[in-house]
């Protein structure tokens, strides 16, 4: 019995924490309370009053991220910006994004690096591969999952209830991209660089012993705007949009584009793809045909 000496208070959840339903059964009021409850905690903890809400997710929307590889300089900008945007631990920093450096003429994730340290970027001998969530349309993490705490939302995303995971891990085994992150330690994030826009099921400051992952910023997507890892992309390499409007421009490139989808055979299904430039990419492709006469 001698580690409960070292708990406090905030590490014993209240009655309403045990005995609240899942998320699925809860009513609007219901919410309301969590989110009060929610608020208190943040407040309490970083002294900063958060915006938080539950934003549900849009009728006629599937959302799906397509990234160039063409593209892509690997300075993992990307990366970065999701750790601020999503108040992921900084000490040890989660990061749900790994950027791969490839060999050019390969696809084999297995010989890359994703620790790689240049001076600068990107190496013309290589090419860069960012991986993350693939909200995959058949995620095999929301089926390992024995409390239902990970799940499918109509516009494709697949979310984690902090308050419902029970740390197994069993999602982080079955995802075959590598995307889940898990908190072995209790998450340090510094109130000064605290995001205040935050949602239930996305953003908000988690705990000890659970699992986390990247939620195509739905605090973000949801209300209209962009994922933060496109905002801050220097190159246009990522693009994002409803996959469902004719007119959106992820749907003209997945009719129109060289496209490639990792891991394609295991059946995913994955609502992340990759696509290539015809021409005109870093690689220094020809733009177009050089005329008789042109100056080399």
């Amino acid at each position: 019995m001698s580690p409960l000496r070292h708990l406090d208070s905030d590490d014993l959840p209240s009655v309403e924490e045990l005995l609240r339903k899942h998320y699925k059964e809860m009513t609007p009021e219901d919410k309301q309370r969590v989110l009060a409850r929610i608020r208190e905690q943040v407040e309490r903890r970083y002294h900063v009053t958060p915006e938080l809400g539950d934003p549900p997710p849009l009728e006629g929307v599937e959302f799906v991220y397509g990234l160039n590889l063409s593209r892509c300089i690997g300075c993992r900008r990307c990366v970065h910006a999701c750790v601020q945007e999503n108040n992921q631990s900084r000490s040890p920093e989660i990061q749900y994004i790994r950027v791969l450096e490839m060999q050019k003429g390969s696809i084999d994730v297995e010989t890359s690096d994703h620790h790689y340290d240049p001076t600068l970027v990107p190496n013309p001998d290589k090419y860069y591969m960012p991986v993350q969530c693939h909200q995959c349309s058949h995620p095999p993490c929301v089926k390992v999952c024995p409390v239902e705490a990970t799940w499918q939302e109509p516009d494709g995303i697949v979310v984690i209830d902090y308050d419902w995971c029970i740390g197994c891990r069993y999602c982080e085994a079955a995802c075959p991209y590598w995307a889940r992150r898990f908190n072995f330690a209790e998450p340090h994030l510094p109130a000064d660089e605290l995001n205040p826009n935050m949602a239930y099921l996305s953003n908000r400051p988690r705990s000890k012993g659970v699992m986390e992952k990247c939620t195509f910023c739905l605090h973000r997507t949801r209300a209209g705007r962009m994922p933060a890892c496109l905002e801050v992309c220097p190159t246009g390499s990522r693009k994002f949009g409803n996959v469902l409007d004719p007119d959106s421009e992820v749907h003209y490139i997945l009719q129109h584009k060289r496209v490639y989808v990792l891991k394609q055979d295991v059946g995913t299904v994955s609502r992340f793809f990759y696509y290539f430039d015809e021409r005109g990419s870093r690689y220094h492709e020809p733009t177009a045909p050089a005329l008789a006469g042109d100056d080399a």
